[in-house]
């Protein structure tokens, strides 16, 4: 798929079918983020797989009761590794560089997704301790975004964007 498709194809999806993501697909999509730029090449982030209904079952009540958190057959949790990049960016890596690189490493996810002809919604509303004990990441790691992934479950709803003289300054 060409990439400018890909990224007009790419929609926050909230449902999903029952149908298992397929081992390559998702052997592909990690693949694809181990490519994500990131600070110094350090890749500052680490990235949990979680596939048992229990633990998603956690992740949906450590998110504020998304139930679709659930539904999804795969949810990957990325999470910066703070010391990772304060080895040699100090307070700066560790306050941003890794924040930065775990979710770039999750925006390739999305778009690698959608690339496969899955769907995915970014989750950023979430406790972070709750998610932490759920599927029992190391406390020096901190939970950024999760990641639902899954065949979508209903067709996406085209959603409006800003105009771009909104967003864009030129000086």
């Amino acid at each position: 798929m060409d990439f400018f498709k890909i990224v007009e194809e790419r929609h926050s999806m909230r449902a999903f079918a029952s149908k298992a993501v397929e081992e390559e697909k998702l052997n592909r999509i990690l693949e694809i983020v181990n490519r994500a730029p990131s600070a110094g090449n350090l890749q500052g982030y680490e990235i949990f797989v979680v596939r048992q209904a229990e633990q998603k079952q956690a992740l949906v009540e450590a998110a504020y009761d998304q139930q679709f958190i659930a539904e999804a057959p795969v949810v990957l949790i990325f999470c910066a590794n703070p010391s990772r990049s304060a080895v040699r960016y100090r307070e700066r890596g560790e306050s941003l560089y890794s924040v930065q690189d775990a979710t770039i490493a999750c925006t390739y996810a999305m778009l690698a997704a959608t690339a496969l002809g899955l769907s995915s919604v970014w989750v950023g509303a979430f406790d972070e301790q709750a998610v932490r004990q759920a599927v029992d990441i190391p406390a020096d790691l901190v939970p950024v975004a999760m990641l639902p992934i899954g065949y979508a479950g209903k067709s996406p709803r085209r959603t409006s964007r800003r105009p771009l003289q909104d967003i864009v300054h030129e000086r």
